[in-house]
């Protein structure tokens, strides 16, 4: 497989395409979830993290639906996306998930700007995980959970170290899973919608960010319900 930057994603007529033959839900979840977005973020008072993090959302949440239509675009939002989630999750001290957002940016969004043929297809090329497989992956989730409290608890102090190490392991096991095209990806991407709720929720309640991520992963989890019961998508039909 050759190591070239996808070309494509400096024409516009790439984007264009890339939004094309999404399913009739996914268009009306995508408007709905605009609109929640931009609506919590000006509720609130706005200021540059609000902003940011409104972008950062409204990119992140497409680039969800993206993946779940089987769309190379979510390379581009998805790296973009995490970029700035980074810089809010390091203001917000929730430093696992900055790690999970770095895990996003090598495992999930270069892949597809820098290996074009990866990402061709790739409804094709969906699987499921066999028992060996998942023995595998449920020691990886361990081992990372237990890195990521450490770096929470031993290097930087973070103040929701369970909740964030937790969720940061939840979503990196998950992009690996999306990395190898396993559909069980998202019976991780729903956990970790949960346990990322109850973190931005935490977050915000003890002052340390607003509710606009909050709402957005209530978003994402509505994208994961997709994934599994929407018969227009290709992990699960």
């Amino acid at each position: 497989m050759n190591f070239q930057p996808n070309t494509d994603i400096f024409k516009a007529k790439w984007y264009l395409k890339q939004m094309r033959g999404w399913s009739f839900k996914t268009y009306m979840l995508l408007m709905l979830g605009i609109g929640v977005i931009i609506g919590t973020t000006i509720s609130t008072p706005v200021n540059l993290i609000s902003l940011i993090t409104m972008v950062a959302a409204i990119m992140g949440f497409t680039c969800t639906l993206a993946i779940t239509n089987a769309k190379p675009i979510n390379g581009v939002l998805g790296l973009l996306s995490s970029i700035i989630y980074i810089i809010v999750s390091i203001y917000a001290q929730n430093y696992a998930n900055v790690f999970l957002q770095a895990s996003y940016i090598f495992l999930l969004d270069l892949p597809v700007l820098l290996l074009p043929a990866w990402s061709k297809n790739a409804e094709k090329h969906i699987r499921g995980l066999k028992f060996k497989q998942w023995c595998f992956t449920l020691i990886f989730f361990l081992f990372v959970t237990a890195m990521l409290y450490l770096m929470d608890t031993r290097i930087f102090i973070s103040p929701r170290p369970w909740i964030d190490a937790i969720a940061g392991a939840i979503g990196i096991t998950g992009s690996v899973l999306c990395t190898f095209r396993f559909r069980e990806q998202y019976y991780f991407w729903t956990i970790q919608g949960i346990m990322s709720i109850i973190l931005w929720g935490v977050t915000a309640f003890q002052g340390d960010a607003n509710l606009t991520l909050f709402f957005t992963y209530i978003l994402y989890l509505s994208n994961d319900v997709l994934a599994f019961t929407d018969k227009h998508t290709h992990w699960f039909h």
